[in-house]
Formats: structure tokens, sequence, C-alpha cells
């Protein structure tokens, strides 16, 4: 297949027309989401922010599957790719995540169930009798969850890239404007119909990158010789013919293993997935524990799905994408996938192809902005400021905060460099894994002091924080490209290995913790009341003691 002339085109008006139709259509079906079940009691936090707890299994494993596989999945795997097989990292990390999320978070549901709690910070406040606690935990979910809403816009901003909306060239205003609009018609549909309009539009957000995938990976290796064969040949020898270290293997540009960093970057992924709010907001959401644990056995299918998502980076490659400047693109490498598309696809389908990505930024960063505002409306709002708020009010405060909360990402991403995009999400994993600790282990045991967990929160976030920051992305030739937050993987102190941050963090975290537990309980400092029993963690949609939910009106059949 010879090199594609990527990016040379002016706007393709076909491309961009199927996008526009694409964003109208989910738009509508956000707005008509209000009218979906419609409670009886709209104006409820429980309602708003978690769908009245009424989802089944149909919708809840869309909704979840919405939420995880993100444009994080279609831009920043697939460019991390394109610098070599250890951004392959994302594939394994989905394998290990559900086996170990399959045993706490059905605990985590019914226990919330049981409690009204509608945040991981109100578990972690009623397990250890501790508001300053679930703050802590509030505050770190709401800024761990802003680079992730961020690598969404990242997502919009690529494609429309490519389509020629922006790009090498274009002033700020043509290039941001689209951004700002997306965003305000997600907010708007957000403020309206709350955690439905998401829950709505991930059936279409699904079926698209579903249908994108399948012709990808079916219709694109016939364009080059030898077919998949030729595809990894040419990734990994280039336009030169001379192999390139780490394309295909673990090894950097000097040869050294990478597989400790690989492995704890996977690991420490894995971990963190679940911690962040709006991955635990979609099985909050849940009619029944059962729900929740068909849910997590069925998403396992969508590993298999990225793994093939992450083979369009070597597609690109193979394309002759290879991070250099084209036309009216700078080389970044989170436009390996849009200009592939752009590049093999007709124009129409690949407005196809960029109308899955722009929606699968637009589900979960509504998600991720209602959690958000689920946590400061809980946890800061009600426990810190207005104790005696009514569930009107709470309501109210969740909508506003969760516009404040888009719009901040919004400013977040546009002051920060994006051609490292997957950094942002690994970020955020520094910053939640922290609370590991105090919501897993503790769903089993309450052996640690309230006050320690909040130290080693602490502690955790900003050696994690600090580590980040002096990371350098450096060139194959030891150029500096980017002066702070370009690397998640750093040494460990006192050793001469590498590993991700978060992991090096989470130790951190953990001896902090384990050692002030044993100091509080020998000077016998108060500890916290739990407000939870054994039992309480077991409950299940049906118990007779279980509190009473917002009703909803009938409407479409339950799926």
């Amino acid at each position: 297949m010879p090199t594609p002339d990527v990016g040379s085109h002016g706007i393709n008006q076909t491309e961009l027309v199927v996008v526009v139709f694409f964003f109208l259509l989910v738009s509508v079906l956000g707005f008509l989401a209000a009218r979906w079940r419609r409670a009886r009691q709209a104006n409820h936090l429980e309602e708003w922010g978690l769908g009245g707890r009424s989802f089944g299994g149909w919708i809840t494993w869309f909704l979840l599957g919405g939420d995880l596989y993100t444009a994080y999945t279609f831009i920043a795997v697939p460019a991390a790719l394109v610098g070599g097989a250890f951004g392959f990292f994302a594939v394994p990390y989905t394998i290990i995540v559900w086996p170990l999320v399959f045993l706490f978070l059905p605990r985590l549901w019914s226990v919330s169930r049981k409690h009204g709690y509608v945040t991981p910070s109100d578990f972690a406040r009623g397990r250890y009798g501790s508001k300053g606690l679930g703050l802590a935990i509030a505050v770190v979910g709401v800024v761990a969850t802003m680079p992730y809403i961020a690598l969404q816009l990242v997502g919009i901003q690529a494609c429309l890239d490519v389509i020629g909306i922006g790009g090498k060239g274009s002033s700020t205003f043509a290039k941001d404007l689209p951004l700002f609009i997306a965003f305000a018609v997600l907010a708007a549909f957000t403020y309206t119909s709350g955690l439905r309009a998401p829950a709505v539009i991930a059936f279409v957000k699904d079926f698209l990158i579903y249908l994108v995938i399948i012709v990808a990976v079916i219709y694109i290796p016939t364009r080059f010789t030898g077919g998949w064969h030729g595809i990894f040949h040419a990734a990994s020898t280039g336009p030169t013919g001379k192999t390139k270290p780490g394309f295909l293997s673990l090894n950097d540009h000097n040869g050294k293993a990478n597989a400790f960093p690989y492995a704890t970057i996977a690991l420490g992924s894995a971990m963190a997935l679940f911690m962040y709010p709006h991955a635990q907001i979609g099985v909050l959401s849940t009619k029944s524990r059962n729900t929740v644990r068909k849910n997590l056995a069925g998403l396992s299918v969508y590993s298999l799905v990225l793994g093939l998502i992450a083979l369009l980076g070597y597609m690109a490659l193979a394309a002759g994408f290879n991070g250099t400047a084209t036309g009216h693109l700078d080389g970044n490498p989170q436009h390996a996938v849009p200009a592939l598309f752009d590049a093999v696809f007709p124009s129409w389908f690949a407005g196809v192809a960029f109308a899955a990505v722009a929606i699968g930024a637009l589900v979960p960063a509504a998600i991720m902005s209602i959690a958000a505002a689920n946590l400061f409306t809980r946890n800061i709002y009600v426990d810190f400021i207005k104790p005696d708020a009514t569930a009107h009010q709470q309501a109210q405060m969740s909508k506003f905060v969760s516009l404040l909360v888009k719009f901040g990402a919004l400013a977040f991403v546009l002051g920060l460099d994006a051609t490292s995009a997957i950094n942002f999400q690994l970020l955020g994993g520094v910053l939640i894994l922290q609370t590991f600790p105090a919501i897993v282990i503790g769903l089993f045991k309450r052996w640690f002091h309230r006050w320690a967990l909040i130290a080693g929160l602490v502690t955790g976030v900003v050696y994690g924080v600090v580590v980040a920051w002096q990371q350098k992305k450096l060139s194959a030739d030891g150029k500096v490209l980017q002066n702070h937050f370009g690397a998640q993987i750093a040494k460990v102190p006192g050793t001469h290995l590498y590993a991700y941050i978060a992991i090096t963090a989470l130790v951190l975290n953990l001896i902090v913790t384990v050692v002030l537990t044993v100091v509080f309980r020998a000077l016998k400092v108060a500890e916290g009341v739990d407000e939870t029993q054994a039992h309480d963690y077991t409950a299940d949609d049906g118990d007779t003691d279980l509190p009473d939910l917002v009703q909803a009106e009938p409407a479409l059949a339950e799926l």
C-alpha cells in the first residue's frame, strides 16, 4: 500500500456532515432521555445522579462499556502503540481488572444500596465514621477525573484536526470553537437528563464502535500487501527498512528491557480503573447485586475489542503515519487513528468512524462529570457546608457542579500539552489509586485507623504528583520534548528498578497507613463509629430491610 497523503486536504465536507448528523442524533436522544422512565421525584440526587438505581442488565452493560471504553480507547491506546509495543499495556490491564473487581464491587453495591450511599466517599465516611476521610477521597476523585474528561476532548479534537477543522496553521478560535459547542450541548442534556442521557446514548456509541472495528480489522488489512503480516513487517521496519527497537518488543531505544515497568503499569491501571467515581457510578445505578455480577463477567468481551483497537496503531504506522508533520497535521501521535481512517476509508465511512470516536467521548464525559458533581455535593456541600440540604437542593447543586466540571476539563486540555494524551489517564491513575486501601480493603476489613488512612492517602498523592511532575519526555536522541508529566514510569527509591509511579506511591501509602494505625492504636486515639454491619455487604434487591427508592413512572419495559 502506498504511503497515504495524510492531512493534505482541506475540510472534508462529507466526513463533517456525517459527524454532525450523528452528533445531532445523540444530542436529541440525550434530551429525550429525560422522558425515559421519568421519575416521580425528578429533583432527587439518586434519580438524577444514579438513574434511580434501577438499571437492568442490558442498560448496565452498555452504560459500563460506554463509560470505560472511551475516546481514550480509540485515540490514546493506538497512539501509544505508534511509539512502541509498551503501549500495549492497556490490553492486559483490562484482562486483569475483571476478576479483581468481581471480588469487591458486588459488596460495594450491597452496602451502598442498604445505606443509600451515592459515592465511594459516602461509603468511606460511613465505614470509618470520618467526614475528613470522605472529604479527602472526594477531592482526589474530582481532581483525578478532570484529566480523564480532558482526554475525551483530545479524542474529539484529533478527529476534527484530521477532518480539516483546526490543525496546523489554524487559529485558536477555529480549533477550539467546535469543542466549546460540543461540550455546551453535552452540558445541556446532562443537566436535563442526568445519568439517563449517557445510558441511552451508550447504545448508539457501542453499536458504532463495534461496526467500525469489525470493518477495520477485515477491510484495512486487504489494503496492504501480505495482510496482517505486511502490517507487522511495515510497522517494525518503517520507511527506512531498518528494524525499530521497541516496536514489536518491550525493549526501549537502547535495547533495555521494560518488563517490570510494563507489568506495574498494567497492574496499577487495573487496580485504579474501578476506583474512579465514574466507574463506580455505573455499578451503583444497577437494580440488583446479581446484575452487577453478570455484567462484570460479560464486560470481558470488551477486552478483545480493545486488543483489536490497539492494533490500529500498527496499521497507522504501516500506512505511513510516523509522527511527522504533514499537510495541516503537526505530527501529533493522537492523529494516528483518525489519519488512518481518513486515508483508507471512503469519506462517508470515515465520518462514521469519527462519529464513533466523538460519541465515545461524550458518553464517558457525561458520566464523569455527574460522578464528580455527586462527590462535591454529598461529601463537601452536604457534609461541610449545608448539612440540612434537602434532596431537591442536593440535586440542583450536583447539576450546577457538573457544568463547572465539564468546562474545567475544557480549560485543562486547552492549557496542557495534548501530544501525550495517554499521560492524562495515567496521571489520574496515580491519584485515584491512593483511595484503594480505604475503599477496597475497607469493604472486607476495618483494621485501618481513619487518621492513618488520611495520612497515607495524602502521602501517596503528594509523592505521586511530585514525582510525576519531575518526569521529562525525551526523544530517542535524548532531546527534551516535555518538561513535566512527560512519563508515568519512574525509578523506585532505593532500587535500580523503574515502575509505574502509582504503584510506588500506593506502597508508600500502605506503609504509612499500617505504621500509623499501630501508633494510633497504641495511643488509643479515638476511632470513628462504623455504621455498617457484616450482613450489609451481601444485601440484595428484594431484601425487606432495604430503604425505598425514588419511584419511576411506568414507561419502557425494563431492560
